[in-house]
């Protein structure tokens, strides 16, 4: 019988013991899991199931809008056409006036520093693209990827055709932000106007950019099929 309660007795400690281990492992748990990493961790698995989530879906709707060949191929060769030039545009934006220093030259300056060169403009056009232009002309002239703008003696070859000064160029915009690119302290306008170069800024709500007129060659250049369409 003193055996028995003995067994008992031994039984009932070892079941003390193991639920207080199992207390002190349960609070262990618990505050590892209450600690700012561990919260971390688990805030960034849910936001990368999140987001991978969010991909799928995304990379099945481009694959839905492929799919629509009909609309898709029409989209497609609109955007190519507005990129290409061959369509007019218009649309908010700036009108740039750019004329020949009417200042006369000091003795010892050069004389071409009261000019406008090619590389003036095209400093000019850079800003605007930076900007965010989506469209260019330069006296009627569409800027596309293959216009060329270079001096041709007192004149400005643009697309192959020779212009006097004023030169105008027109840009499609966000007309505050292009604005702005020009007129930043130090920039391309305020270097001209310190040589007497008259430049003119003025924002529209309606500025018309006209279709290339020129043509296109490619010799080596060939089209690429998408992998996919």
């Amino acid at each position: 019988m003193f055996a028995v309660r003995q067994g008992q007795a031994a039984i009932a400690l070892v079941c003390v013991v193991l639920g207080i281990m199992l207390a002190v492992q349960f609070r262990t748990t618990q505050d590892i899991r209450s600690t700012v990493p561990f919260q971390r961790i688990e805030d960034l698995s849910q936001r990368l199931s999140q987001t991978e989530k969010e991909r799928d879906a995304l990379l099945k709707e481009v694959h839905t809008l492929r799919q629509t060949s009909g609309s898709a191929n029409g989209l497609e060769s609109e955007l190519i056409k507005l990129g290409a030039g061959v369509v007019a545009l218009q649309g908010p934006g700036v009108v740039v006036t750019i004329d020949d220093s009417k200042r006369p030259s000091k003795p010892g300056d050069n004389p071409n520093l009261y000019l406008i060169h090619d590389d003036d403009i095209l400093k000019v056009i850079n800003e605007l693209r930076a900007a965010g232009a989506e469209a260019i002309s330069i006296n009627e002239q569409r800027l596309i990827a293959t216009s060329e703008i270079r001096c041709a003696g007192p004149t400005l070859s643009v697309n192959n055709t020779r212009y006097s000064p004023p030169y105008d160029i027109r840009a499609i915009g966000d007309p505050q932000t292009l604005e702005n690119s020009l007129k930043m302290r130090g920039g391309v306008v305020e270097t001209l106007q310190f040589w007497g170069i008259q430049v003119t800024i003025k924002t529209a709500e309606d500025v018309f950019i006209p279709s290339y007129k020129g043509t296109f060659r490619f010799e080596l250049a060939k089209p690429v099929k998408e992998v996919g369409k």
